[in-house]
Parts: structure tokens; sequence; C-alpha cells
């Protein structure tokens, strides 16, 4: 068992080396061509950071692994709001300048209401992951036109132009493309094999193993990108990342075990662990504009998101 935890830790980062290189290469190239940094910022980054979950959700259901595929839907959300954005609040108070972020929260929340309405039934169907991968593109699109209508003074066009890396040619930004289309897919089989292993081992749902070990796993990317990001003063960026991460995560990720393995879910998907999502992601929206209009998310928040990840662990493994 312990070698099979080192496999899959080992899987892990070259997993999230994978999506990083992706992320790298498809920023680089775009910018090369013309595209805007933040048309870049808004997608193909937002994109880059769901990769690591799309991959795995894609595996397992190709594995007939529904509820793991679910699991690492939302559990992904869940990590990244309560664990991730927590503990960022905790290291450094994240200020929200961006107009850009307020119009993006809606868009989560919608999303997130849609994904709970989808799940109530104990069933994802077919059509609903249709639905979702619709809007995915719907969502990438208007991303897009928002990009193109944002105020120029807006910090978080600033901060993206300065995250996207100049000066790379354009061959290399192809490489590390191909190297990371190649990775991402290869190291996620291997990893949800792993995970798999682990999860019989003690007894564990294939609901919980992506609610937890997996959605952990692939939320970590985030994690150290939303440090870097507030170290740099970048805290729009950083937050950005997540709700964008968030909303593709549902979209994208969710849309898999729809479109490869529709049919019945585990009942504490739609009863349990949806409805912590949906209440995390309000409770996100109020502490990032709060009656006071400070307009941060602050320590005492961060502590608090950070409370309701232990509570929701204990609650799964109670």
């Amino acid at each position: 068992m312990i070698l099979e935890a080192c496999y899959f830790l080992i899987w892990l980062i070259v997993l999230s080396w994978g999506a990083d290189r992706f992320v790298f290469g498809a920023s680089v190239l775009a910018k090369n061509i013309g595209v805007s940094p933040m048309i870049i910022g808004l997608t193909i980054v937002a994109m880059g950071s769901s990769a690591p979950e799309i991959m795995v959700a894609a595996t397992a259901s190709l594995n007939g692994n529904t509820d793991t595929a679910v699991g690492n839907a939302l559990g992904s959300n869940i990590t990244n709001i309560a664990l991730v954005l927590g503990l960022t609040a905790l290291f450094k108070p994240l200020s929200i300048a961006s107009s850009t972020l307020k119009k993006e929260m809606p868009v989560l929340l919608l999303v997130t209401l849609l994904a709970v309405y989808f799940l109530s039934d104990f069933l994802l169907l077919k059509v609903e992951g249709i639905i979702l991968i619709t809007l995915f593109f719907v969502v990438i699109g208007g991303l897009t036109w928002m990009s193109f209508h944002m105020e120029k003074d807006d910090l978080l066009q600033s901060e993206t132009e300065n995250e996207i890396p100049s000066g790379v040619p354009t061959s290399k930004a192809v490489m590390w493309l191909v190297v990371g289309l190649i990775l991402l897919p290869l190291s996620a089989h291997f990893m949800v094999d792993s995970a798999e292993v682990i999860a019989r081992h003690f007894g564990l749902s294939e609901l919980v193993i992506g609610l937890t070990i997996i959605a952990i796993g692939t939320s970590l990317p985030e994690l150290a990108a939303c440090i870097a990001g507030v170290l740099k003063n970048e805290d729009d960026l950083a937050l950005g990342n997540i709700i964008g991460s968030n909303i593709f995560n549902l979209l994208a990720v969710l849309a898999m075990p729809g479109l490869i393995a529709p049919g019945l879910i585990d009942e504490n998907a739609a009863s349990r662990d949806s409805y912590v999502m949906l209440g995390l992601t309000g409770l996100l929206i109020i502490f990032s504009f709060n009656f006071k209009r400070s307009r941060r998310i602050n320590r005492t928040e961060g502590f608090c998101l950070i409370l309701c990840f232990c509570a929701y662990q204990f609650l799964l493994f109670s």
C-alpha cells in the first residue's frame, strides 16, 4: 500500500507538471500569434488549471467509475474555496478590486445551481453532459467578449499581462504544448488506477475517493498559484484563477461522466456534497462583497473557510 501511495504521488506530480507545461506552451503560442493576454488569462490559463480534473474525470468515466468523476468535480470546487482560498487568506488577506471578478461570480453561482439541479434526481444524463459542455464553450465565448470590453484600468488586466511569458520561441511553445498533451492523459490514467487501489484497501467508496484524495491532489496547483499570486500582490488574479477553475470544473469536468458514463450516481453526491459546494460558493460571494463594502477576504474569513473544510472532512469519514 505504501508503494501504491508513492505511485499516486508520483503521477500526481507528473499530472500537475504536465498541466503547467500545457498552460505555458498554449499561453506562449497564443501570445506569439497575437492573442490578447487578457483572453489568454481568462480562457487558456483558467482551462489549464482545470486540466488535471478534466483528465482524471474522463479517465475515471472511461473506467466506469462515474462516482469518482463526479466526486472529483464537486470535491475540487469545495477544496478550492474552503482549503485553497482559506489557506491563502490566512497567509495574506485578499483584496478584490477587479470589476471583472464581480461579473464572474454570478456566473459561478448560476453554474453551481445548475449542477445541483442536474444531480438532484441522483442521475447524470447524457443530455445534461451535452448541456454542460455546450455551456462551457458559451462561457469561453463570453469571457473572450468580456476581455474586449473590460475597463482599461482593471487590475486583473495588468496582473494577467505580467504573468504571460514573453520572448519564448514558438517552436519551444509547441514543444511544451505537445509534452503537456501527452503527459496529462497518461498521468491521469495511472493516478486514477492508484487511487482505486488505495480506495479499495481502506474500504472507501468511489465518491469519497474522488471528493478527497483526488480532489485535494488535483487542487494543489491552485494552492501554489494562489500563494504565489498574493506574494506578488496579484490578489485579483489569484481569486480569478479559483473562480475560473470552479466554473470550468462544473461545466467541463462534470460533463465528462455525463457524456462518457451517464447513469445513476451516489445519492450522497446530490443530497450532501452538491449542497456543501453551493453553500461554500455563497459564502465566497458574501465574503468577497460584504455589507461593509471592503471587498476583501480577511484572515478571520479564511479561518472560517478552513473550519468548514475540516468539518466537511469529518462528515465524510464519520
